[in-house]
Parts: structure tokens; C-alpha cells; sequence
């Protein structure tokens, strides 16, 4: 993050910073001045909603941000799901979009990697409504500990 980043939030939002939960009593704006690693509350996707594999990989980049201590567990999973997905994919748009998200991941820029692979979810829909055998997850699912965000 080169600049500061301002946040609005409402009442009884909670936003994960560096794997700590906030929540606020009232509406507020937070501006972020350094690097920080971040996820609104509404971009939390709850694991019985990683249904799709875009979605799952989501999921395990989430992990990273909302609990820090979980990314040496995650690390090796998004290695495992990425080549996986890339070989999947023939869309071009996503396949690029996910070497991007690679290198994002690399530089711990989670909170974009995260952005982009959300901007992906139309396209994947739209392959997945045309094709519904390819819904199926592309990495059987390997259960990570995971610290209760509260």
C-alpha cells in the first residue's frame, strides 16, 4: 500500500486487520497510513459457500488475511489449487487474472489478490452455467486449522 486507504464502515461492522477483529458501535471512517493486511466483513466467504473452485481459492487466500498464523497451512494448498485452476480454465481473462493473483499472493498483497479473484466470479458463473459438470472442485478439499475470527 503506497498511499493511506480509506474505509467507511457501519454500525456493528467488523473489519479483520493483520488477522485481529474490529467491530465498531457506530459508523465510521478508518484511514489505513502503513501496509496492512485487511478484509471487510462482507467479503468474508464462509466456508460452505466455496463451492465453485475460483471460490475455493478465494477461501484459502482469505485464511492468510483473517488469520495470519493459519498462512504457512494455506501457503501450500493455493501452490496446489493454482496450477490446478490454470489447467482447468480456458477463458483467457481468468487464466491471466490468476497468474496475477499469483503474483499478488507472492507479494502478500492478499486484500487485491482477493479483489481480483471476486472479479472473476461472473465469468466462472457464466462457464459453469454453460458446462455444470466443471463445478466440481478442481483440489479435493483439505481441512485447514483455523482460529475462530469471533
Amino acid at each position: 500500500m503506497k498511499s493511506s486507504f480509506k474505509i467507511f464502515l457501519k454500525a456493528n461492522e467488523r473489519i479483520f486487520i493483520n488477522g485481529a477483529v474490529i467491530r465498531v458501535d457506530r459508523k465510521v471512517s478508518l484511514e489505513l497510513l502503513n501496509d496492512v493486511q485487511f478484509l471487510l466483513e462482507n467479503h468474508v466467504l464462509q466456508a460452505e459457500d466455496a463451492t465453485t473452485p475460483l471460490r475455493q481459492l478465494y477461501f484459502i487466500v482469505q485464511v492468510m488475511v483473517m488469520s495470519p498464523a493459519d498462512k504457512e497451512s494455506a501457503m501450500p494448498l493455493f501452490r496446489e489449487s493454482l496450477p490446478s485452476l490454470i489447467t482447468a480454465f480456458s477463458n483467457q481473462k481468468i487464466l491471466s487474472e490468476l497468474k496475477h493473483v499469483d503474483r499478488l499472493v507472492t507479494e502478500e498483497k492478499y486484500y487485491e489478490a482477493l479483489k481480483t479473484i471476486r472479479g472473476l466470479y461472473a465469468v466462472e458463473e457464466a462457464i459453469l452455467d454453460e458446462n455444470p459438470a466443471r463445478a466440481k472442485p478442481v483440489v479435493e478439499p483439505t481441512p485447514l486449522k483455523v482460529a475462530n475470527a469471533g
